[in-house]
């Protein structure tokens, strides 16, 4: 099949008619027809039935549907890509970070760099690493931030800051002259707010518990390290967060102390490999090292 072959067939298949077919790709009725005519000679198959005047694909057409939806999904990747490598500005910085990072290090970054960058076009996403890999290579992103290395073939994996996780509990939870000092897992609060076991660092701090023997019941389980700070400053139990979001606690609601064995936290840079940042990306990078190094402070 040729490339006009796929794109008529699948915005048939899509459209459920030639008119709409030809509408999706902005066509003529009367071209569309004749490249689905000329698609199924070359193929010599029968890819519609046309029954009281409805087109019907062919059991063949729905087996060949499955991949030319696939080849058409890695047309428009394509497309994509070539478009932004055609229309990126090379003084834009685009930048996608984890939710974490997103409200935490990147707002303080973006408000110095900004001073330095005013007239530099800026965009944030906001998305999980997983997705952070798939805009990077795309090219809709020029750098990442992420609290996870990927390990991607194709994308480099820079740690600019390190922390520790942190155990945050209700003020008056510890003494006073104990805040930032180390607490030893087998002393965290046996009901803590937990968090879902399928973040890699929450694992991490389950790892060290279990190596000692230790198990804790949660009755409050959340998905975000934001939700059980907050749940922390209302004073709803403890729980084990990343620095950065411990950072941003309530001082006058919360204590924070990092735990006992050190469970570290590296902030990555994420770019694909072999592509250099512009003047502004880098300094921009500068920037949330700066901020990053401030948050870890507030913890240590």
């Amino acid at each position: 099949m040729r490339l006009r072959h796929i794109e008529v067939f699948h915005a048939i298949m899509q459209a459920g008619t030639i008119s709409g077919a030809a509408q999706l790709l902005n066509i003529s009725q009367p071209a569309a027809t004749k490249v689905l005519q000329h698609c199924e000679i070359q193929l010599g198959l029968k890819l519609f039935e046309r029954i009281k005047g409805k087109l019907h694909p062919t059991p063949e057409a729905h087996k060949l549907f499955a991949e030319v939806d696939k080849l058409n999904r890695d047309l428009q990747s394509v497309r994509r890509l070539a478009s932004n490598l055609k229309n990126h500005p090379d003084e834009a910085v685009r930048l996608a970070s984890t939710p974490t990072l997103s409200i935490t290090v990147v707002p303080t970054a973006l408000a110095a760099w900004r001073k330095k960058f005013g007239n530099v076009h800026c965009t944030l996403a906001t998305h999980h690493t997983s997705e952070i890999v798939n805009a990077l290579l795309l090219g809709d992103v020029d750098f990442a931030l992420s609290l996870y290395d990927p390990c991607h073939p194709n994308i480099a994996s820079e740690p600019l800051i390190r922390g520790s996780m942190t155990a945050i509990a209700p003020l008056g939870s510890w003494a006073k002259n104990l805040d930032n000092t180390a607490l030893p897992v087998a002393d965290l609060p046996k009901n803590l707010i937990a968090l879902d076991l399928d973040d890699h660092l929450v694992s991490r701090v389950m790892d060290a518990c279990e190596e000692q023997g230790l198990s804790f019941t949660s009755y409050t389980v959340v998905q975000t390290y934001l939700l059980a700070r907050t749940l922390v400053e209302l004073g709803a139990g403890a729980a084990v967060i990343d620095p950065f979001t411990a950072a941003t606690s309530d001082h006058s609601k919360v204590q924070c102390r990092p735990l006992s064995p050190n469970v570290p936290v590296d902030l990555y840079l994420l770019t694909v490999k072999s592509t250099p940042l512009s003047r502004s990306a880098r300094a921009f990078v500068e920037c949330i090292k700066e901020a990053g190094t401030e948050f870890i402070a507030r913890t240590s």
